[in-house]
């Protein structure tokens, strides 16, 4: 019995064996933002180089994403404003809490700080001639 008990187990051994080696898919596009963060992509539809934010950052461009932004994903229940200046200056946009998408042509490369809930900012639509989109009365990032 006990040669029956080693030959059946070496097969469900061998198996369990080449289940553990068998690689992890790694995460593309939007789906490498994790729960509770805001992300920032470099790239549309969740591509290119990634920021992953858990609180209001005044300089996007110390983490390599000032003016960069074509995308973002707010895996958070917090409303998000991106500001077009570096201290939460300029303009703002919003992205609602749990929202995704790529930013209107308008906004795509022009975000430098982001604030985490709180008040917003002077409207975006309102700013200038070139950024006119405006949705609620707050503008929204995405498009």
């Amino acid at each position: 019995m006990g040669k029956k008990f080693r030959i059946l187990a070496l097969p469900i051994a061998a198996a369990a064996l080449t289940a553990l080696a068998t690689p992890a898919q790694a995460a593309e596009g939007y789906d490498r933002c994790q729960e509770g963060h805001y992300c920032l992509f470099s790239g549309l539809d969740g591509t290119g180089d990634i920021v992953q934010l858990t609180g209001s950052t005044a300089s996007l461009a110390a983490l390599g994403m000032g003016d960069r932004a074509k995308s973002d994903w707010n895996r958070t229940d917090t409303l998000i404003h991106l500001y077009s200046e570096p201290d939460y200056g300029g303009c703002t946009a919003v992205t609602s809490p749990r929202g995704k998408g790529n930013f209107y042509i308008d906004f795509r490369d022009f975000f430098d700080s982001v604030r985490f809930g709180g008040p917003n900012g002077p409207s975006c639509s309102t700013w200038g001639d070139d950024v006119t989109v405006k949705r609620a009365g707050v503008t929204d990032s995405h498009g």
